[in-house]
């Protein structure tokens, strides 16, 4: 097989949220970031684009396109500067396995900054319907996704991998119940800024909190009206956070999607007020981490393992490696059957071709093959169960069947 998977990747693993920030793609730049990859490298046949809070990784099927000129495509494209610097943010394979192996580690959750977060594979689906709706799964990548949620399926089925729910969502509303008094903390006047994924899990989890006090703005008011209706919340007008005009929040949440340096002040009180910045590019400016009044989180200080969790997903790593190698070894099977299957396909063709001339022979013997729809299906049957048989067979074997005089008994 000519063609290769290969993959580029920058993580938290690699390069700071600072850093990787200038190789975010917001979800209305992909298609036609896609588009211009697949004009300039005629040669890629599949893709897949991974765009999470923590990463920015593109997997692609390819002749002759190696992944460091992938790599250097984004980065001139992005940072507009290519350095040996920037080169370093960045991991990348150009082999099969190494690929497979590095996606099956990326979305079993085993690299990601909550180990076992299981909010990977919801991405990874997406992004992969996505490759779908732009017809470039790739006959290579679409096997390497059934492996995913293959592995995906046995590791919680097998493993205490998943257990716990360890999702940044749910980690920042916990550290509010860590930073402010038992007594009062539910109380607490707290604005959510965004509709995305991450504030609809914000809402999700709060069922288990139960924060009695929540807003929302998003720049479409309209999908703010919809969240705070489904939610029991209240909007807040997206001019008032344009302005900073944020009165007297006690907790501000911000993941609007590519609102750099959204927010730049917060009034002066006496009170603590809590700021968590799950955004990329980061929406909060890092220097009000500085104030005495102000406690700052971003996604690298909230993405710390919860400790009752923690010991439990460890125990089972070793469960999960062995289960992304088996999985691993199968497309590796799979792989190397590649040139066998081809030839199969090849002789399917043959052997359909010669129960229809035995049919045109025969047909003396009331056999209509114009006809009669039955023996179509019969024709169909007899190819797929030579097909079927000719698996197990040693290609030499193939090879003297493709020659052969069939006889059939109908």
């Amino acid at each position: 097989m000519d063609k290769s998977l290969r993959y580029i990747s920058i993580s938290h693993k690699t390069a700071s949220v600072t850093q990787r920030e200038a190789y975010h793609i917001p979800e209305e730049e992909k298609s036609d970031l896609v588009t211009r990859i697949c004009a300039d490298f005629t040669d890629i046949s599949g893709l897949l684009l991974l765009v999470t809070c923590n990463r920015t990784e593109i997997y692609f099927e390819s002749d002759t396109t190696s992944a460091t000129v992938l790599r250097d495509f984004l980065i001139d494209l992005k940072a507009r500067k290519s350095s040996a610097e920037s080169k370093k943010l960045f991991n990348y394979g150009n082999e099969i396995e190494d690929t497979v192996q590095h996606l099956l580690r990326v979305t079993s959750g085993l690299v990601s900054s909550v180990l076992g977060d299981a909010e990977i594979v919801h991405q990874i689906k997406k992004s992969y319907q996505f490759s779908i709706a732009h017809k470039l799964q790739g006959s290579l990548l679409e096997r390497a996704m059934q492996t995913v949620f293959k592995s995906h399926k046995r590791i919680s089925n097998e493993t205490h991998f998943r257990d716990g729910t360890t999702s940044v969502a749910y980690k920042s509303l916990k550290v509010i119940g860590e930073r402010f008094d038992k007594t009062s903390y539910k109380s607490k006047k707290i604005l959510f800024i965004g509709a995305g994924d991450i504030v609809r899990q914000l809402f999700k989890y709060n069922a288990k909190f139960n924060f009695n006090n929540i807003y929302i703005g998003n720049r479409t008011e309209e999908k703010a009206k919809v969240l705070s209706k489904l939610h029991h919340s209240k909007v807040f007008s997206w001019d008032k956070v344009l302005t900073n005009d944020f009165q007297d929040f006690d907790v501000i949440i911000s993941a609007a999607s590519n609102c750099p340096q959204l927010i730049k002040k917060v009034p002066n009180r006496d009170e603590k007020v809590l700021l968590i910045d799950l955004a990329i590019p980061c929406n909060i400016d890092k220097t009000l981490g500085q104030k005495e009044n102000i406690m700052f989180y971003d996604l690298d200080a909230i993405s710390v393992d919860l400790k009752e969790t923690k010991a439990k997903r460890f125990t089972a790593i070793g469960e999960v490696t062995k289960i992304l190698t088996e999985e691993l070894e199968a497309y590796k099977e799979w792989l190397q059957e590649a040139p066998l299957r081809a030839l199969l396909a090849e002789y399917k063709i043959i052997v359909h071709q010669k129960v229809v001339q035995y049919f045109d022979a025969n047909a003396h013997l009331g056999y209509k093959i114009n006809d009669q729809l039955s023996v179509f299906g019969k024709v169909n049957n007899i190819a797929n169960q030579n097909y079927q048989r000719w698996l197990n067979f040693p290609v030499q074997g193939i090879q003297v069947l493709a020659g052969a005089t069939y006889q059939f008994d109908f």
